[in-house]
């Protein structure tokens, strides 16, 4: 977990989500559907704050879990500049395999946009995962972010010099195999664990979730930037985004999103 603590130390995760705006978009349109009209809601491994801070606005109660310390310190610097700090019920250094501090059954809807990435072991994916189901109310709604394995692949066939060691198809043939990746390349995306698309589902509901819903938060990574420069240039950019929010559930196109959000209610 160090590696991965020094990694967000570095990395602008809130400026990504700008920079990458796609993701964001698609999943806050579907939070948005299927969000309780009220209620107090957990937001576990939630970096700096950007979806926290979405929710505050909408008027839920929100508690901000998160293992780097710099960034839970950034979220509660955000939450005040945005006169937000009346919204969140704390702002918590912790690890999703261990949330202590936090009641059972205590969210009306709980969200793990992150963990999921970063435990490769199966037995702290579980732990992760029973967390989430211990603190969140019988019948509250759950989110959790997932990697596609088959899109890190493709990835890695595109640009095999930006992600070695998937630079040669012995090594992809293992990834693929075990879905854990560590970069070669000191200070990038480490300790990764990636998911089988139809392993998702399965995996959620062994834990106590009724499916509602999986979706591809990010369909649009298929497009070089030729690309969206060329709608950027025909004013059209937006319209894509609209196509691609109402695609994000077409089970047709998962495999070709970098990330995955599953919604769930817990039995």
């Amino acid at each position: 977990m160090s590696d991965i603590i020094n990694y967000y130390n570095q990395f602008d995760e809130w400026g990504r989500l700008d920079r990458e705006p796609i993701e964001f978009q698609v999943n806050w349109h579907y939070i948005k559907e299927y969000m309780p009209k009220s209620g107090t809601v957990l937001d576990n491994g939630a970096g700096p704050g950007k979806y926290s801070m979405e929710l505050a606005k909408k008027g839920y109660q929100v508690t901000l879990t998160d293992i780097t310390p710099r960034l839970v310190k950034i979220a509660e610097t955000k939450a005040k500049e945005l006169d937000l700090g009346g919204k969140f019920d704390g702002f918590y250094t912790a690890d999703a395999r261990k949330l202590t501090m936090l009641r059972d059954e205590q969210f009306d809807a709980s969200l793990m946009l992150g963990p999921m990435y970063h435990l490769q072991e199966n037995k702290d994916r579980i732990e992760a995962v029973q967390e989430l189901h211990r603190v969140t109310k019988k019948n509250g709604i759950v989110f959790v972010a997932f990697m596609s394995r088959i899109r890190h692949i493709l990835t890695s066939l595109i640009y095999p010099q930006n992600w070695k060691p998937n630079d040669n198809m012995d090594t992809i043939h293992q990834f693929s195999q075990t879905g854990c990746f560590h970069h070669a390349d000191e200070g990038r995306f480490t300790g990764a664990y990636y998911f089988n698309i139809e392993d998702i589902n399965l995996f959620m509901e062994s834990q106590g979730f009724e499916t509602l819903n999986l979706l591809g938060s990010n369909v649009g990574a298929i497009l070089p930037q030729d690309s969206w420069n060329y709608w950027k240039e025909r004013r059209e950019a937006e319209r894509i985004i609209q196509l691609l929010i109402e695609k994000a559930t077409d089970p047709y196109l998962l495999g070709i999103s970098t990330h995955l959000l599953y919604i769930g209610r817990k039995k």
